[in-house]
């Protein structure tokens, strides 16, 4: 079997243990930005480790996914306190209240049509959001799904994962909805990217597996070689392969688009890393809840 590419891997302190640096993305400033769902905070950091923290109000809002809107500034969801939140490159926050009580806000993309589409994992909705702060909600047509993460695909439709339905759903810009069951029912995925050979790739937190969906519903999975791993978020890099984080394997691992899967573990023991994204130095970022991010550099 030949030997995983190396990488070195670099962790920065960047909070204290209990924040939980949990989401985190490439702004377009050239910086990444993290979500601290704990502290309730925006986190910032450059590729050389500067780190610059914006807190927000309250504290208990719980903002967990963070993504790059078309307006250059960053959206990020606030689980607890039931909005999405926005921060500009300089600092400037501002804060949404979604229409429906208890929505429970977690993944959040940007979509083709200038707007930035969000689940919903309390109300079994999916919500869309305009730079202005015009909402607009899309029920699912399945109860109890917990829609967790979403991905814009090739398509144009925005693509999400349905933790407790075992299912890939997918909305069109016009709201209306597919959803495409797993083959396993302990699958509960979780984090989803685009792929660059025009599928989605997602996260089996339940299976310990990797899946990998077409647009047109047709379905690939892959064992990882820990079932237990337990991942949790994926991202595609500049040269076509995804990586993603093993929550419960404190490693984050790669997979190649014909199904190759290496792993690199962590230098800190008990790490949690969440989410995970490329950055503009085109090393791969991941948030480690206990209060680090790490940068893994390929060679």
């Amino acid at each position: 079997m030949p030997r995983p590419p190396a990488v070195s891997i670099t962790e920065f302190p960047v909070s204290g243990k209990d924040a939980g640096p949990y989401g985190i993305t490439c702004g377009t400033d050239g910086a990444l930005w993290f979500t601290m769902v704990h502290q309730g905070a925006i986190g910032r950091i450059t590729p050389g480790g500067d780190v610059t923290t914006h807190p927000l109000e309250p504290a208990s809002s719980g903002p967990s996914i963070i993504t790059a809107g078309p307006d250059d500034a960053l959206w990020f969801t606030e689980f607890r306190g039931h909005r999405i939140g926005r921060v500009t490159t300089t600092g400037d926050i501002a804060s949404f209240p979604l229409p429906t009580p208890d929505a429970g806000p977690f993944g959040i993309t940007a979509g083709a049509d200038g707007a930035l589409w969000f689940t919903e994992a309390g109300a079994d909705r999916i919500g869309r959001i305009t730079t202005s702060g015009e909402v607009t909600e899309f029920p699912l047509p399945v109860s109890g799904a917990f829609a967790s993460a979403i991905a814009a695909g090739p398509d144009d439709r925005l693509w999400f994962t349905m933790n407790q339905a075992n299912a890939i759903g997918a909305i069109d810009l016009g709201g209306d909805i597919s959803v495409h069951p797993l083959p396993a029912p302990d699958a509960a995925p979780v984090g989803i990217t685009a792929g660059a050979d025009g599928a989605l790739w997602f996260v089996e937190i339940g299976a310990g597996r990797i899946g990998r969906i077409t647009p047109d519903g047709k379905t690939d999975e892959f064992a990882l070689p820990d079932r237990g791993a337990r991942p949790h978020a994926i991202t595609t890099d500049a040269g076509g392969d995804c990586w993603f984080t093993e929550w419960g394997a404190n490693r984050v691992g790669r997979i190649t688009p014909d199904g190759r899967i290496d792993e690199y573990d962590l230098p800190s023991p008990s790490s949690e890393p969440h989410g995970i994204a490329e950055g503009p130095d085109g090393a791969i970022w991941t948030a480690l809840e206990t209060g680090k991010v790490a940068r893994l550099t390929p060679h």
